[in-house]
């Protein structure tokens, strides 16, 4: 059993965001991510798009309010905090609030995240064993 506080909290959702893609297969990572958040015992957990997929935003969080969610981070999938996170977002945050009625708090887009950094530098320095023989 999961003991993250969150985890155990029904009215408590994330709302995985990112940019979007006009083709269908760039959303595979995004869907494994979802996908392994539910194995971890999110159960309200969503993945919302800023253009060219769907849901949106406010869909996303009104999929959450009619689940009983109260509550909500937005984490932003970005490496940068760039025009979609700092200009994009805060518009697409405040539609949503109105549509859904849920409280949601915007985290810091994940390349702002010194783990996450770390993981892709360590990522990055294994796959340099590729060129090992060559």
């Amino acid at each position: 059993m999961n003991k993250n506080k969150y985890l155990q909290d029904s009215n408590t959702g994330l709302i995985l965001f990112a940019h979007g893609s006009r083709n269908a297969a760039w959303r595979k990572p995004f869907d494994r991510l979802l996908k392994d958040i539910h194995r971890r015992g999110e159960r309200h957990a969503v993945l919302a798009f800023g253009e060219f997929m769907q849901p949106g935003l406010a869909e996303a969080a009104q999929k959450l309010a009619a689940a009983g969610v109260t509550k909500a981070v937005i984490l932003p999938l970005f490496l940068g905090g760039g025009l979609h996170v700092r200009g994009d977002l805060p518009k697409l945050t405040a539609a949503a609030r109105a549509a859904s009625g849920i409280k949601l708090r915007v985290a810091k887009a994940i390349g702002e995240d010194s783990g996450v950094l770390n993981a892709i530098a360590a990522y990055g320095i294994a796959s340099m064993d590729t060129l090992r023989g060559d």
